[in-house]
């Protein structure tokens, strides 16, 4: 009943009186968090309760057969066996959770990455043990099933909307047999996704380079983030010429899973009906099309602003042309840098606005051991929050260093862990689980807020150009970037569903042009840089980085609305994170006043930027 896709993809609080709180009492709440990193025994003691616990739900899975054939016979038998299965996955995405966190610390230790696999497979059985619920729920009927629901509380309460969406998904739900055979295909279809991380994780030997400074870096994906935004010019082309050399030697590798993973979505698409995989990949948060097809036509139209931009970077910059590595580099830098504990002071302090409950919750939380926050040999790069232990709590994996991206990432990833709290709370397991399409919302949120208070703290006319220059990157970065992924993933699609022959120098080929087009002639381009497409490991969960740009431009009306409104705005942006996945997101957000369909909430975020360059302009006048 419940989705899979953002549990298994995740690749999930202050101070009572914080408002009436002195600046030394907040001090005073911080925690020493240099060394903290994540306690998982608030998961399972051990691997001996963890194997057993797996153990325990492989024999478990086999009882789901018992109610097989027998769905229609009441509303009693039909509770009873969604209760069944929906306990089971519960313990389940325990199972994983445990699994997938231990096989991040240390993704060249093979005992954990053979963990994962066993979890994984434990999901496959689950999923072919159950693949014939749905199919049983439609041959019963849309009448006894809205008759059951309507006497049974059980159904009511937790199943309903469960129900109403396998009805939806009756035009492309298979016979129980093809159900279970495509659930059995599930870890095969996860393979390109599974090679191409290892690729990036522990098997391409990177190249290392000596700064400026004679300083040796290796340019791994972490290294990569790091020095990218390095003063001297020279150092970030040295970079980027290096690192994306490397990728593009790798090209044909990573061309061959990325084809695999279009394959395989155009295979999942043709199974269930849809005409094409971006139709396929919508259906299952209920996404009109014309949201995807709407924001990519009205990116591009609020291109000139974006070239904008770069005009004025280029300019604070001090630089005669400006080039594809000279992105990164900060429009003014502070030299001010972040501890743990300040990244956490920081963020309670922004959230103030979002209500006194939000701030004890996110305080009490991040106290907790909860996060690996710092980077390490081996451990899995960037930074997400694993939602999937509804029972116990969220975790967060995270590569922080002392810099402001790194404050920023930790408030945004501490977004998504307030809003698995808030749905955890407000709703039943069932109905907890939010789709990604609401999920980068509160995240986004949260940078917007400390934003603001970063820049309403700002007493300098270097320290305003600053945080005004984060702005205008989160959304460089968060809307139009994230939009051009999303045009390279429907560009990809498209011409693998006509057929056309595809290989790692085809997408570099198409992702270069992209990069023209959204960068505009004024800014230089080298041929390697189109390998970028192959560092991005999202694109092996297809169709998913739209709802980045999409998330940002509801994340700017709700913080719009929270400054302008009060109280009101902020209960009614609280309503929507703790509504869960209790029913489809587009409606969740109408319910909020938010219309996706249309073209408003991604011309606002244009606006957001050309209004930001005018600040900024007015401050270098």
């Amino acid at each position: 009943m419940t989705d899979l896709s953002r549990r298994d993809t995740l690749a999930a609080a202050a101070i009572a009186t914080f408002a009436a709180m002195a600046p030394s009492s907040l001090a005073a709440q911080t925690v020493s968090a240099q060394d903290m990193t994540w306690d998982l025994t608030e998961l399972f003691a051990d691997e001996n309760a963890w194997d057993s616990a797996r153990r325990d739900a492989l024999e478990a899975v086999k009882g789901l057969a018992a109610y097989e054939g027998r769905l229609g016979e009441s509303a009693h038998t039909l509770a009873a066996a969604l209760t069944l299965q929906s306990d089971l996955y519960r313990e389940i995405l325990r199972v994983y959770v445990y699994a997938s966190l231990r096989a991040d610390e240390d993704v060249r230790v093979s005992a954990n990455q053979e963990k994962a696999a066993q979890a994984m497979d434990l999901f496959t059985r689950y999923s072919e043990g159950s693949a014939w619920i749905a199919p049983e729920v439609l041959s019963v009927g849309e009448a006894t099933i809205n008759r059951f629901i309507a006497e049974n509380a059980v159904l009511r309460t937790r199943f309903d909307h469960g129900l109403a969406d396998i009805l939806r998904r009756a035009p492309h739900t298979l016979s129980p047999e093809g159900e279970g055979l495509l659930a059995s295909a599930t870890s095969v279809l996860s393979a390109p996704g599974d090679i191409s991380g290892q690729l990036r994780g522990s098997d391409i030997p990177w190249p290392s380079i000596t700064l400026s400074t004679g300083e040796s870096v290796k340019l791994d994906n972490q290294g990569y983030t790091v020095h990218r935004a390095a003063p001297e010019r020279a150092d970030r082309k040295a970079v980027f010429d290096a690192f994306w050399k490397t990728y593009g030697e790798f090209r044909n590798s990573f061309g061959t899973t990325y084809l695999a993973q279009l394959r395989g979505n155009i295979f999942g698409a043709k199974a269930r009906n849809y005409p094409t995989a971006l139709a396929s990949a919508l259906a299952g948060a209920n996404v009109p099309e014309g949201v995807y097809r709407t924001l990519v036509a009205e990116t591009n139209k609020g291109l000139p602003q974006l070239h904008r931009y770069f005009e004025l970077r280029r300019r604070m910059l001090k630089l005669p042309d400006l080039h594809y590595y000279d992105i990164y580099p900060p429009l003014v830098e502070t030299g001010r840098r972040f501890s743990l504990d300040e990244m956490r002071s920081l963020t309670l302090a922004a959230v103030q606005p979002l209500g006194q409950d939000y701030a004890q919750r996110f305080s009490q939380a991040s106290a907790a051991r909860w996060m690996d926050p710092w980077p390490r040999p081996g451990k899995r790069p960037g930074a997400y929050m694993q939602p999937g232990a509804y029972d116990v709590h969220p975790y967060l994996l995270l590569n922080l260093t002392d810099q402001y991206e790194s404050l920023s990432t930790y408030a945004h990833e501490w977004g998504h862990a307030m809003h698995s709290l808030l749905a955890n709370q407000a709703q039943p397991f069932e109905k907890a689980d939010y789709p990604i399409f609401t999920a980068e919302i509160p995240s986004t949120l949260n940078e917007l807020l400390l934003l603001d208070h970063m820049q309403a703290q700002a007493k300098t006319r270097e320290e305003k150009l600053f945080y005004l220059g984060q702005r205008m990157e989160n959304i460089r970065g968060t809307f139009f970037r994230q939009t051009m992924f999303a045009e390279f993933e429907l560009v990809a699609h498209d011409r693998a569903e006509a057929g056309d022959g595809l290989s790692g120098e085809a997408f570099t080929s198409i992702y270069y042009d992209l990069l023209a087009r959204y960068h505009g002639p004024k800014v230089g381009l080298q041929p390697d840089y189109g390998n970028e497409w192959a560092y991005v490991p999202h694109f092996y969960n297809s169709f998913y980085v739209y709802q980045y740009a999409t998330c940002l431009s509801a994340a700017v009306y709700f913080a719009q609305e929270i400054k302008r409104g009060g109280a009101k705005a902020r209960d009614n942006y609280l309503s929507v994170l703790k509504a869960g996945g209790s029913d489809y997101p587009v409606d969740i957000l109408k319910r909020a006043g938010l219309n996706m369909e249309g073209p408003e909430p991604y011309r606002a975020v244009v606006q957001l930027l050309s209004d930001t360059l005018d600040e900024a302009e007015a401050l270098m006048a």
